[in-house]
């Protein structure tokens, strides 16, 4: 068996905790020491992974021997500092989403990754689903177009709450203004999809709302992108009558019929004039994919091809994000 390759991980919120629990069964993938900001989040972390050492600092996890990644989970502000200091050590670098709301340091980053040829992705979950990999397959640049030319498409998001119920010990970055709201941190999984698929996207136009008074990440949002010929349009909302903590759909209209993502993992098709069809169940595609971004972290480690969104492709959907927040 291929040697473990050791993973750091900084930042045990929500995130952090789902990506223990995905990496403790890899056979490769190993967590060595792990950091929080938080003692008490620390101390939990242990008594559920007990095999795990705790750093006493983010330095320390990164000077670590025999490390070989960095994962980041921390809030936003802090994305762009850490991969710096493990790029300083050497390693490669996993960082949640979104990259960056300051695009100064981003564009920094990104450049010195392209010149050191450094190892680095962004976890938009969506990377290795079945879903992505079917849009490529039937409107990529590489495709024989079999439904025809995409003529529209449109994402609509809804949520009960924000931040979700999950997410409230995750830390109140989530729902400010600021860095937080669902457009960076749902809406950016689609727009990533949109711009792997299609291309960069530009913003016609867009209306926003905020609450009243204080810092508040936004209640609701429509916009309108343009990919060439292609028009897409958003809409999103927060909204008790929404019923559910996180509903989203993202329909691709083409001349020959219409592909759409549903619920993160759902994927269905439907040729002009004919029944709609599943890709298969949603549950079991989402269980693979999550095992393939194991496996696309592992080749992006060892410095091979991989699928993962790089920070370039990462900040480019940030870019589009924050237009869309910026037209209100």
């Amino acid at each position: 068996m291929a040697d473990p390759l050791n993973i750091g991980v900084v930042g045990l919120g929500v995130m952090g905790q789902r990506m223990l629990e995905r990496l403790r069964p890899h056979p490769r993938l190993n967590t060595t020491m792990v950091w929080d900001a938080n003692p008490d989040t620390l101390a939990r972390t242990l008594e559920l992974h007990p095999e795990l050492h705790a750093a006493g600092s983010v330095e320390q996890v990164i000077g670590s021997a025999g490390l070989h990644c960095l994962y980041i989970a921390t809030p936003p502000v802090a994305h762009v500092r850490l991969s710096q200091a493990a790029f300083d050590a050497g390693l490669a670098v996993f960082c949640e989403k979104p990259l960056t709301v300051d695009f100064d340091p981003a564009r920094r980053v990104v450049g010195r990754i392209a010149d050191e040829h450094l190892r680095a992705a962004v976890n938009f979950s969506l990377a290795s689903s079945k879903g992505l990999g079917y849009l490529q397959k039937i409107f990529g640049s590489t495709s024989s177009k079999p439904l025809g030319a995409v003529r529209q498409v449109e994402i609509d998001l809804g949520f009960a709450a924000w931040p979700r119920p999950w997410q409230m010990a995750a830390g109140p970055w989530l729902s400010e203004r600021v860095e937080g709201g669902f457009a960076r941190e749902v809406l950016s999984h689609f727009i990533f999809v949109l711009q792997r698929v299609l291309g960069p996207a530009t913003v016609w136009g867009g209306k926003v709302v905020y609450p009243s008074g204080g810092h508040g990440a936004e209640t609701s949002l429509e916009a309108e992108l343009r990919i060439d010929e292609v028009g897409v349009r958003i809409k999103g909302r927060v909204d008790p009558a929404v019923g559910v903590a996180d509903r989203n759909r993202m329909v691709w209209r083409a001349d020959g019929g219409e592909i759409n993502l549903r619920d993160w993992s759902g994927v269905t098709y439907q040729r002009q004039g004919a029944a709609e069809r599943s890709l298969g169940d949603a549950g079991a595609m989402r269980i693979a994919a999550q095992l393939e971004q194991m496996e696309q972290w592992v080749a992006m480690i060892e410095g091979r091809e991989h699928l993962l969104p790089g920070f370039a492709e990462a900040l480019a959907v940030q870019e589009t994000v924050e237009a869309i927040l910026r037209a209100a």
